[in-house]
């Protein structure tokens, strides 16, 4: 009872909203709801974390395409009116949001931050949300499980998820998972819904707060779209296992489809696929970061977004898939928007 009267005046209501014109003709402007979900409040600047799909509108909303111009209204416990808030930034693959409401305006008590690695099963854990729009409920449950992987937003996949028992409904979605201390281990973000069943069956999963640590400092320090990022697009992974097959031999790893101008990655002369008079030529295929084994795609993407601001990191290079061609190379990656710059 303490942890829920220390860290409900933390927790968030949120609600969007669109505003259109009545016709074209017509100077009325009309507002329509869009949703609801909750989020919480992370620092006295007045920063608010939520799930991108709460300020998207959805899962109908295409995750690539952005919140669109809409109302984002925030209210805390024991606050009379809701306050607007603004989009400052998100991550649709890790389905975060950051908004940023006026601070004179709320009075304003971050959660205390916990840590993903000190996370067991079987451990207590509460949930603060606003399931069905009741504003401010309480569930409890435990730790069910550790390192799920689940569908992201943006059609990735969020790796070391945490399963939880604890009743999540819809409305829940951006809101705290705490621990028996009231120290943030995670955002729920979805539950499992087998036969198309929108309630809370037991299965709940929460993006790991390190995760949402990383991805919330980004967006603050550095702004929209700052993810590290080598400057490669790369081959899919079930045309790598395809490619594998036909040369009778193991492919594992991130094999280089495209290369940006002006990238870390040209800088490297990283090599990617291309057509010749004889069929295709694999381009060079990345197959450790840091030490770290890569087996996928993910892996390689997980591994360079994880990485401090201008860090440099080693790579493991295997020049046009040939085992006898490989090399350590080292590289520092860049914000991924100095690379659309480029591009475009």
């Amino acid at each position: 009872m303490e942890v829920v009267e220390r860290c409900s005046k933390s927790v968030a209501f949120i609600q969007t909203s669109i505003q259109q014109s009545a016709s074209p003709f017509s100077s009325q402007v009309n507002e329509y709801p869009l949703g609801a979900g909750s989020g919480f409040v992370w620092d006295h600047d007045g920063h608010v974390i939520t799930n991108y799909h709460v300020v998207a509108g959805g899962p109908s909303r295409g995750a690539r395409q952005g919140p669109l111009p809409r109302k984002v209204m925030v209210k805390l416990q024991g606050c009379d009116a809701q306050v607007e808030a603004k989009v400052i930034g998100f991550e649709a693959d890790k389905d975060l949001a950051v908004l940023k409401v006026d601070p004179s305006e709320l009075a304003l008590e971050p959660l205390q931050i916990g840590a993903s690695s000190a996370l067991r099963v079987g451990q207590d854990v509460l949930a603060i949300g606003n399931p069905f729009g009741l504003d401010f409920t309480l569930t409890t449950g435990v730790v069910s499980a550790l390192g799920r992987e689940i569908q992201g937003f943006g059609g990735r996949p969020i790796k070391d998820c945490l399963q939880t028992d604890a009743a999540i409904n819809p409305g829940n979605s951006g809101g705290p998972l705490l621990d028996s201390r009231g120290r943030l281990i995670g955002v729920n973000t979805m539950i499992y819904a087998p036969n198309g069943v929108g309630a809370n069956v037991g299965i709940g999963f929460a993006v790991p707060v390190d995760t949402v640590r990383r991805v919330v400092n980004q967006i603050i320090t550095f702004g929209q779209n700052a993810r590290p990022s080598l400057g490669i697009g790369v081959v899919p992974d079930g045309d790598r296992a395809r490619y594998a097959r036909s040369l009778q031999r193991e492919l594992e790893g991130a094999i280089v489809a495209e290369v940006v101008k002006g990238s870390p990655a040209e800088e490297l002369k990283l090599a990617p696929m291309r057509s010749s008079f004889n069929g295709i030529l694999l381009g060079d295929m990345i197959t450790e970061v840091n030490g770290v084994r890569i087996r996928n795609n993910e892996d390689l993407l997980c591994a360079v977004e994880e990485v401090e601001p201008d860090a440099l990191i080693s790579i493991t290079v295997m020049r046009n898939c040939d085992p006898s061609r490989v090399e350590s190379l080292e590289v520092t990656p860049v914000q991924r928007k100095a690379l659309e710059y480029k591009r475009g």
